[in-house]
């Protein structure tokens, strides 16, 4: 303990040391040359529309003058945070080093919004940021964090990114040197290189991100004009929009959330490149597309994602089954399962209710099965195996691209295959469903389909709905009205008798 506490002293009096030469010797300063800090206005008295941002020239900045805005120009208050991320934040500064709440957390306090998580930023790297807590582990081999661990909240602490060339092929520098890399398509690949507060705010996606919260002034510090896109309630990128997307086109997906949960519009510059690249989302790792996903269609703005992904060709990329079906029939009953589904998640969200991807993921994904096993079925396979393959085969397409778990894809397989077996209720089998662990997510799930096609399923999920609710008596009474419906008449297994033989 005394020669881990004598190595704690030891990394702050370096960095102070370091930060004075800085300082002293005309190193980078928290201000850069030429740019002059200066204090902002409210929100409200900020123009309604912010300044188009285009490509710029190498080398040239992205961001504007950093605005101030002091604690009495905005309604940020400690009581609002974390206190785990106050300590954080505490600790980080009594150890000698820089750091800030950045990002989601400030647009949201901004917005009156209380925020799920806390980002913390800071000029220790990720080994000091250990040293300084004990309850803290280093994760991410693309970006290096360290996850400052409170019980069951984490908060998230990064060091300041800098800017680098992407070029991870030079012969002058040794393989386990290199902390950066981008693909042929600029998406960054690897990215554990260090800069300024500066920097670090050239390397956020959105303007409405680029916002810092200081504890030694508390203070918020504006370096992309958020507070502007804020009051304008405009989705900006900050830099080239083509550029940004290419480094990481996950940022597409964060658009288009962003847009729907905070009520805002994607900027033209920023959505206007979407359609083309949306393809880049190809190269994503698959469980990081799922993640995404989830994230859009579980969080209360489900059908909102649902319709800007379909509009901007985002549909087309992680769902290609039922993008395809889609085109074919528009409004047909492949949208309005999907977008019932979608409809009652958000209503289950907003009335805190559970909710599953394996139900959404069934419902987008039914009709592309359905259509599957039918073909099958007209090459001569039985009902049941024909299900099977195609439930197998659609599945196995879409995990090339969304890495569904194993628990929500077996989920998924259950409410599909006991729609047909609903449609079975004579003797026993009506009792023996009602068992099954699946039956009411399946039941849930032939009421969307009952109103998405009518006809015949309407009368099945009524008498379903019938059945679970009575009593004894009245099953037997249900059953017994529906004659010769919902008798299994598929072939029976013929039994093969052997003959005795006989003793000569």
């Amino acid at each position: 303990m005394q020669q881990m506490a004598v190595s704690v002293r030891r990394i702050i009096i370096i960095s102070r040391v370091l930060d004075f030469c800085r300082r002293t010797f005309g190193g980078k300063a928290k201000t850069k040359p030429g740019r002059k800090a200066k204090t902002a206005q409210p929100v409200q008295q900020q123009p309604d529309v912010a300044p188009r941002r285009g490509a710029v020239a190498p080398g040239a900045s992205l961001l504007s003058d950093v605005v101030h805005i002091g604690r009495d120009k905005h309604g940020i208050s400690r009581k609002d945070i974390s206190p785990n991320a106050l300590k954080v934040l505490y600790r980080l500064k009594d150890a000698g080093f820089d750091a800030y709440l950045v990002g989601g957390c400030i647009r949201d306090l901004l917005l009156g919004i209380q925020p799920k998580d806390f980002d913390v930023v800071t000029n220790a790297k990720p080994e000091q940021v250990k040293q300084v807590f004990r309850n803290c582990r280093l994760i991410g081999r693309r970006f290096r964090l360290a996850h400052v661990v409170f019980g069951r909240e984490i908060i998230e602490v990064a060091t300041f990114r800098g800017h680098h060339s992407g070029s991870d092929d030079e012969d002058d520098t040794a393989p386990k040197l290199k902390t950066a890399s981008l693909s042929d398509h600029g998406q960054i690949l690897r990215d554990n290189v260090y800069g300024t507060i500066e920097e670090d705010a050239e390397r956020r996606d959105f303007t409405i991100n680029a916002l810092y919260y200081s504890v030694n002034d508390f203070s918020v510090y504006d370096f992309a004009n958020g507070m502007q896109a804020i009051a304008a309630r405009k989705i900006e990128l900050i830099g080239d929009p083509e550029t940004r997307y290419r480094e990481d086109p996950v940022r597409m997906l964060r658009a288009i959330r962003f847009a729907t949960k905070l009520n805002m519009q994607i900027a033209p510059s920023a959505a206007e490149p979407i359609p083309q690249l949306a393809v880049l989302l190809k190269n994503i790792p698959a469980p990081r597309l799922f993640d995404e996903l989830v994230k859009l269609l579980l969080a209360g703005k489900a059908f909102d994602n649902f319709m800007l992904m379909r509009d901007t060709k985002v549909l087309k990329q992680l769902l290609p089954q039922l993008d395809k079906l889609l085109k074919q029939e528009p409004e047909g009953k492949a949208f309005t399962l999907a977008t019932q589904a979608l409809q009652n998640t958000d209503e289950r969200v907003a009335a805190d209710k559970p909710v599953t991807p394996a139900f959404i993921f069934a419902a987008l994904l039914w009709y592309p099965v359905e259509v599957r096993a039918q073909a099958l079925m007209i090459d001569g396979l039985s009902e049941i195996d024909a299900m099977n393959i195609a439930m197998t085969e659609v599945l196995d397409d879409v995990q090339r691209t969304i890495a569904i778990p194993k628990r929500f894809t077996l989920a998924m397989r259950d409410i599909w295959a006991l729609q047909s077996r609903l449609t079975k209720r004579a003797g026993r089998r009506a009792f023996k469903l009602l068992e099954q662990p699946k039956f009411r997510g399946a039941f849930d799930f032939l009421q969307l389909r009952a109103r998405a096609e009518a006809g015949n399923l309407t009368e099945l999920a009524q008498w379903w709905e019938s059945f679970q609710f009575a009593d004894d008596t009245a099953r037997l009474k249900l059953i017994n009205q529906l004659g010769k419906e919902g008798v299994d008449k598929g072939p029976r297994r013929r039994r093969s008798y052997q003959r005795k033989r006989t003793e000569s």
